[in-house]
């Protein structure tokens, strides 16, 4: 651990060997990062606040398009398509699984492209691409053709998330990270909730044009992802250190770009781009950390992605709601999720714990399979599907600001990313398999005790001494706001 200049404790520390190879002095505080020779306190907070606008709202823009297009699947199965093309037994499950073979396998090369290709060129690529998939959803009159077409959905969507975390890392400093993670997965995650909303209307078409009203759910959203596309195309932006040398970014002047990247080095001296090497990028892998941050980020998507795929059925086969309103009812949950995961990232971020907050999130998610499993009030059992929402998703940005906040150097952030990812996409696996068709009769009796044990497993992947690090470090905070307002670790600056 290192000190700061008033014996205060910092949970993440610059990895020694690295810092010794830069020159590039390391902030020890939060106010030392604050100061900077050009810019004044205020001018950097707007500066910090247009590079949020541009990046961090047109990157939710596009991911709120793919997670809309995962939840295509239940919609459209609820709307006609399971009785369209028989969609018996296990095939429900076998179509929904079969994206993240080439969703997870295809993760580490296309981070390295997000840097070779560049961000704006190659994201707003894979987004068009997947965008002309989804339409092609539409047209399939065979069950099996779902299969090749969910595997080139899952190649090109590989791309987008890993390449986002990886982006938006570059452009922060540690402790602005998890807002940041929060604000842009917030916006896919309640956009993916209003999905439902939205596809209730588009079963209205139903007959309009020769189309089910489940094929006018896939082409409509393909649609809106293709617009999504050039979206990027136009407003994504690329690395701090490569935009700084560009002339064409109309938000943010080479000037301000260079403050960004002093304040990158010296919260952990890796805004410099690093030479190529497949033996460095590879070796990374030997970093313990970033495996167990992988393990915890496959704990709580495999929540996230059980109820992205299996919500609007549950509330219309085991809790006996009609199809519109098994569509609406997954709206709520989602908003709620977005609401917590925001007070999570503050808290994080201003008290510098990650730890914790999972497993306060992962404690909630238990209750809440336990209400929806073990109680027969369908209100209770609504309640536990709040719970569990909340839970899986208010975990996510905390776990990917925990594993950010803990690597250093470009291309180890860029494995990282992809490790952390690609293991997410596991539980996309894991989260797509544990709720069986032959299950809705009795519950999932099958899926409950498999989530429970992720939620667990998610726990205790936190050490008692990060617990314990962490606690004291919330309250050492506490005691120097009390005490001394002025001396506070991370004290309120005046805007």
């Amino acid at each position: 651990m290192a000190e700061t200049k008033d014996g205060l404790t910092h949970l993440e520390r610059v990895d020694d060997a690295f810092q010794e190879s830069n020159n590039e002095k390391v902030a020890s505080n939060q106010e030392e990062l604050d100061i900077d020779p050009v810019y004044s306190y205020r001018e950097q907070r707007a500066i910090i606040r247009r590079v949020d606008r541009r990046l961090i709202v047109t990157a939710g823009i596009i991911y709120m398009n793919s997670l809309m297009d995962r939840s295509n699947l239940p919609n459209a199965g609820i709307a006609g398509m399971n009785a369209d093309l028989n969609m018996v037994g296990t095939r429900y499950s076998v179509v929904a699984l079969v994206f993240f073979i080439t969703y997870t396998i295809f993760q580490p090369p296309a981070t390295i492209l997000t840097r070779k290709i560049g961000p704006r060129t190659f994201l707003s690529a894979i987004c068009l691409a997947w965008g002309v998939v989804m339409v092609g959803f539409s047209f399939v009159t065979k069950w099996w053709e779902l299969i090749p077409l969910r595997l080139v959905l899952g190649l090109f969507e590989a791309g987008y998330f890993p390449g986002v975390v990886y982006l938006i890392s570059t452009w922060y400093s540690r402790y602005d990270m998890q807002k940041r993670y929060a604000g842009f997965y917030a916006l896919g995650l309640v956009a993916s909730g209003c999905s439902g909303i939205l596809a209730y209307g588009l079963m209205q078409l139903d007959g309009r044009g020769g189309l089910e009203g489940w094929r006018w759910i896939f082409l409509v959203f393909g649609l809106l992802t293709v617009a999504a596309g050039f979206l990027g195309v136009a407003f994504l932006v690329d690395f701090p250190d490569r935009a700084v040398n560009k002339n064409y970014w109309g938000f943010i002047n080479s000037e301000e770009i260079k403050f960004i990247i002093r304040r990158i080095n010296k919260d952990r001296s890796d805004a410099s781009e690093e030479e190529w090497n497949f033996r460095k990028w590879a070796a990374s892998g030997a970093d313990w950390k970033i495996w167990m941050f992988a393990v915890q980020f496959f704990s709580v998507t495999t929540q996230a992605y059980s109820l992205a795929y299996f919500l609007p059925i549950i509330l219309n086969e085991t809790m006996g709601f009609d199809v519109g309103l098994s569509q609406l009812l997954t709206a709520p949950p989602y908003g709620a999720a977005g609401i917590l995961m925001f007070v999570c990232a503050y808290i994080g971020d201003k008290y510098r714990v990650r730890g914790p907050i999972l497993i306060a999130t992962s404690s909630v998610g238990i209750i809440g399979l336990g209400l929806l499993r073990w109680t027969t009030p369908p209100g209770v059992r609504y309640l536990g599907i709040f719970l569990i929402c909340m839970a899986c998703n208010g975990g996510l940005p905390t776990v990917m600001a925990y594993q950010a906040n803990n690597i250093r150097g470009q291309w180890k952030r860029a494995f990282a990313s992809a490790t952390l990812v690609g293991f997410g996409g596991i539980g996309g696996i894991a989260g797509s398999t544990v709720f069986r068709g032959q299950d809705t009769a009795s519950g999932s009796e099958f899926g409950f005790p498999i989530e429970s044990c992720y939620f667990i497993l998610d726990v205790r992947n936190q050490s008692p001494a990060s617990i314990l690090e962490d606690a004291c470090h919330i309250l050492d905070h506490l005691l120097s706001t009390l005490i001394s307002p002025s001396h506070a670790l991370i004290g309120h600056k005046p805007e």
